[in-house]
């Protein structure tokens, strides 16, 4: 968790070309998400990903999605698009985990039966640099709920938290307000269709982060 008057930071995941991430990058996002996961909607290669990385200004991040890759499976990943961070968004077990760090974030899904577990459990990875909570298992978002999620996070400095989950201008403010996150992560609630963003629900999304951070 955030103190109340920390900014929220901003991933826009599912990039699939520049146009769009041009378009993040002039909202003011702080992070855009490569889905190097074959077979799904917004999939990119990585080589294609690493040229519209390089073109990002300073100060703006990249971060490579993969899933239930085994440790050579990631290094392939990472040596074709060396993004600063690795989004890991399966079933990893922690040393295949620690082995594929520093530099990862894990991704799990929000289940009320087994979130604290599933907190206590990367907290005590070391090669873990955030946590991200999904409201789906990787496939299209879902909301959750945040509430509770609060309640668990509410003075949790382990790692960062990132959330993520059927977030769209309509309601990324309720979310950030209910639970202070680190930052936020959203992806098909700023589309046209998968893997095409609509520039106008992006530059409402970031709207509505800018005003929530303001109270």
């Amino acid at each position: 968790m955030t103190d109340s008057h920390a900014r929220t930071r901003v991933k826009v995941c599912g990039i699939t070309n520049p146009d769009d991430a041009a378009a993040a990058v002039a909202g003011g996002a702080d992070a855009i998400g490569f889905v190097f996961v074959e077979g799904t909607p917004r999939y990119i290669e990585p080589e294609e990903a690493a040229s519209i990385m390089h073109a990002l200004p300073p100060f703006v991040s990249a971060v490579g999605v993969v899933r239930d890759l085994d440790v050579d499976g990631f290094c392939e990943i990472e040596q074709r698009c060396p993004c600063p961070l690795m989004q890991l968004h399966g079933k990893e077990t922690e040393k295949t985990v620690a082995m594929c760090g520093p530099g990862v974030m894990k991704a799990f899904r929000y289940d009320d039966a087994t979130i604290r577990t599933q907190l206590d459990r990367w907290s005590n990875v070391d090669e873990v640099d955030a946590l991200l909570i999904d409201g789906s298992d990787g496939g299209e978002g879902r909301a959750f709920d945040w509430d509770a999620l609060g309640v668990l996070t509410d003075g949790y400095d382990a790692k960062p938290i990132v959330v993520a989950g059927g977030l769209g201008p309509e309601n990324v403010g309720d979310a950030i307000r209910r639970l202070r996150p680190y930052a936020v992560d959203v992806s098909s609630g700023v589309e046209a269709e998968p893997g095409r963003k609509d520039h106008a629900r992006l530059a409402a999304f970031m709207d509505a982060v800018r005003r929530a951070d303001l109270g």
